[in-house]
């Protein structure tokens, strides 16, 4: 099977150097196994974009050689799909309405185990069984019951009982928005990815994003989260947190750092493209694959 991956960035403010670090390494896995390296626009938050960003972003990768291939794909157009999956979902008798506030959730964990987890709260199930006179607000996954495995590449093996974890969660949400869960695994079949490259403030969602692929019988890809960036606090660096966008009049500075954060040694390249090459070639050997 010939290798795709992609990057996949959300247009709230230009790339920094922690998104650099997950392009760069899903750049250089996909060209070390001689893929293609597609560029999918995340925005189907609307009220978090920023007109114009998807445009910044992109002019970015090209400053920083990180050139993609095909078409731009963006999830704002696809909102059919997400329905055709929602509504096969549906067919199953696995999705139902839930009328819980964030609040109501909290309560109930609370009263049912006498303190809140840290975290993401995992849903209860009250609404499993019906709406008991509640408005809808949501709709949700009736997750199945069971230990879902990931072999992450970077993180090894992964575990999680999605159902007793995370609960029944949110398909389509409160605002009148798809959930990111089902938007990706959705978009990851249609333009046939086949390895998921990406920050390892992900890795926690990604049995959920097994869960749909199995149930809707969609191919799973291999998957691999490298190390996210953090700030002087010790937060995961984001435009959250005042990340500083990507200074592109200095790519190399930027590409450089972003290779020792995904611990490599340093690199003597004079330019972009023999950096990228070299780091290629290195990222190839780090991981065994075989150059085609």
């Amino acid at each position: 099977m010939d290798y795709v991956g992609r990057f996949a960035p959300s247009p709230t403010g230009p790339l920094h150097q922690g998104s650099l670090v997950a392009a760069l390494a899903s750049h250089l896995d996909a060209r070390a196994h001689g893929g293609r390296w597609l560029v999918r626009v995340e925005d189907l938050d609307a009220p978090r974009v920023v007109e114009g960003a998807d445009h910044v972003i992109l002019d970015q990768l090209r400053a920083l050689g990180l050139h993609w291939d095909g078409e731009i794909l963006h999830q704002s157009s696809r909102h059919q799909a997400y329905r055709e999956a929602f509504d096969t979902l549906r067919r199953q008798g696995m999705v139902y309405a839930c009328g819980c506030t964030r609040k109501e959730i909290a309560d109930s964990i609370l009263s049912s185990r006498g303190y809140l987890p840290a975290g993401e709260l995992p849903y209860p199930g009250t609404c499993r069984d019906g709406l008991h006179g509640k408005p809808a607000r949501a709709w949700r996954l009736r997750v199945p019951p069971g230990t879902v495995r990931i072999d992450d590449r970077w993180m090894g093996v992964v575990e999680q009982d999605v159902a007793d974890e995370v609960g029944d969660f949110v398909l389509f949400r409160a605002d009148g928005m798809w959930a990111y869960q089902l938007a990706v695994v959705v978009d990851d079949a249609e333009q046939g990815i086949t390895d998921v490259v990406r920050g390892e403030d992900l890795l926690g969602s990604t049995p959920r994003q097994k869960v749909l692929q199995t149930l809707l019988a969609l191919p799973v890809p291999r998957w691999m989260h490298v190390p996210v960036v953090v700030n002087a606090d010790g937060q995961k660096l984001s435009k959250q947190t005042g990340a500083a966008a990507i200074d592109t009049q200095r790519p190399l500075a930027a590409l450089r750092a972003a290779w020792r954060h995904l611990q490599f040694e340093p690199l003597p390249a004079a330019d972009v493209p023999a950096f990228l090459a070299e780091a290629t070639d290195r990222w190839a050997r780090r991981w065994e694959i075989v150059r085609r």
